[in-house]
């Protein structure tokens, strides 16, 4: 006699891993707190091309100032000193100094060479924070950011020319491979793939991160954040959230979400669209509104106004992990915190959260 099939659940992704492993308990209870900007925070510290190239680079043949991930290795303790002015706002999850340490990105600056070292000593540095703000009941986590280079695998940088490329899908996976690679050495607790405007890109990114797992035994913990460019709803190589998630979704990301581009008040539809559609947690972290030259920050935006905008995210149920991109800074961030406290976390859709 045959037996009725059975129902085979989703097996989640977080049951292997090897880093990270409190995290989907954590988010099943509280909303966590992400840090804000990074170069927003370099900003203020005024550094001068000296300062940028220290002792070690004082005959560089170029100029590097705004090479922000150089200051891993001239200027630790500013590094240092900005994730933990994160930590003490009452981020959980902090961000490597990492964007833009690809040899990709870097070549920029003719430092292609740097990048292993920049991507190590910049997770050892927040791995020290983290260590240092640690407790039992507020544990922290260093995320291993991986931004999305300055050339993109799916769109012409020559308007007259559409097929044109300017890198490949495994030039990307390379050194993409190579950053996670060092950032796993340098004790990072999960991986951030942002700021995606090509999903291609992306891919190359989550790809090198399957083979690194599968070549180290490890797994950490995916967090995915793309950015949409403007109001027509699209990631800049012309996917809707909707197609972008579904592009995406087979990494099995413990988040998804979105960061950068618009203020949180133009970034909720997307925000909203991706609550209902996606089978794991949501993060969110927006700019400080839109860009204006004569602030402090070069944003719009004082803590009060985007901590209560993300309380209303919040409160509708949106959201699981939320923080700041670019304008935001430790003042954000710790009125972020406070305001989403008691809030409780985005419960998944129905359809989904009855298999998980």
């Amino acid at each position: 006699m045959n037996q009725p099939a059975q129902i085979a659940k989703p097996a989640r992704a977080d049951a292997a891993y090897t880093r990270g492993a409190e995290l989907p308990a954590l988010l099943k209870s509280r909303i966590l707190i992400l840090d804000g900007a990074m170069g927003t925070m370099i900003q203020r510290y005024k550094l001068d091309e000296a300062r940028y190239r220290g002792e070690r680079f004082k005959d560089y043949g170029r100029d590097i100032k705004g090479n922000n991930e150089l200051l891993s290795i001239t200027q630790p303790q500013v590094i240092g000193e900005i994730h933990e002015q994160y930590l003490a706002a009452g981020a959980d999850i902090i961000e490597t100094n990492t964007f833009g340490a690809t040899t990709v990105a870097q070549a920029d600056y003719g430092m292609e060479d740097l990048a292993v070292e920049m991507n190590l000593e910049s997770a050892k540095l927040a791995r020290a924070a983290c260590d240092k703000y640690s407790t039992p009941d507020k544990p922290r986590f260093v995320a291993g950011a991986i931004g999305p280079t300055p050339k993109t695998a799916s769109i012409s940088p020559d308007v007259n020319d559409p097929g044109a490329r300017n890198v490949t899908f495994d030039e990307l996976r390379t050194a993409y491979y190579e950053q996670a690679k060092a950032l796993l050495d340098g004790g990072c607790d999960l991986f951030l793939v942002e700021t995606i405007f090509d999903t291609l890109n992306a891919k190359a990114a989550l790809f090198a991160l399957d083979e690194l797992f599968e070549d180290t035994g490890e797994r950490l913990p995916i967090m995915i954040s793309g950015t949409v460019t403007d109001a027509s709803g699209r990631i800049l190589s012309g996917q809707t959230v909707e197609a972008f998630w579904n592009s995406l979704r087979h990494a099995k990301p413990l988040t998804f979400g979105l960061n950068c581009a618009l203020g949180a008040a133009l970034m909720r539809p997307y925000i909203a669209e991706l609550a209902k559609l996606c089978d794991t947690y949501v993060s969110c972290y927006p700019n400080a509104g839109l860009p204006n030259p004569m602030s402090d920050t070069g944003f719009d935006e004082l803590p009060a106004d985007t901590s209560g905008l993300l309380k209303e995210f919040a409160q509708a149920g949106l959201v699981n992990i939320a923080g700041g991109c670019c304008g935001t800074t430790p003042e954000h961030i710790a009125a972020i915190a406070k305001a989403l406290a008691e809030v409780k976390p985005r419960q998944w859709p129905g359809q989904y959260r009855d298999a998980a």
